[in-house]
């Protein structure tokens, strides 16, 4: 990706970054600083998608079925070496 298009310029050729940004992604900035990024709308949504997969849950917010099933769970014995990691020595 080039350098930063200043937001004075993406705002004066719209139509010209409309165009790159379907190629890559423009960084726009304001005052030396990026304030923003250009993507594709299909760039956009595999954002969305991929930092919804990273959404950590409390237990508190599971739902009773779920907590049990976590509860439930056991590790694969390939991994119990990870076991000692955690056990206080």
């Amino acid at each position: 990706m080039p350098g930063a298009v200043s937001a004075s310029e993406f705002t004066r050729n719209f139509g010209r970054y409309r165009m790159l940004a379907q190629r890559e992604a423009v960084a726009v900035s304001s005052h030396g600083q990026i304030t923003g990024y250009f993507v594709r709308p299909d760039e956009y949504e595999e954002f969305l998608r991929f930092k919804a997969r990273r959404r950590a849950f409390a237990t508190t917010e599971l739902s009773d079925e779920k907590a049990a099933a976590v509860a439930a769970a056991r590790m694969d014995p390939r991994h119990g070496h990870l076991d000692a990691l955690l056990d206080p020595k």
